[in-house]
């Protein structure tokens, strides 16, 4: 589980570079990135739901 924890916030950071990127810099391949890691964080999540709900049983 730690290392679920783990991944999601570095997917969290690499998201929060890129969107930042491309609001304030107007960077189209930001965007991309950008929504590349909130696709990848939103599985992770999911995930992450998953092995909660296991781990609370």
């Amino acid at each position: 589980m730690k290392e679920l924890v783990a991944k999601i916030n570095a997917e969290y950071e690499v998201f929060a570079v890129n969107a930042a990127a491309q609001v304030e810099k107007g960077n189209k391949a930001a965007g991309t990135r950008a929504r590349k890691a909130a696709l990848e964080l939103s599985k992770l999540m999911k995930e992450f739901r998953k092995v909660s709900v296991e781990a609370a049983k």
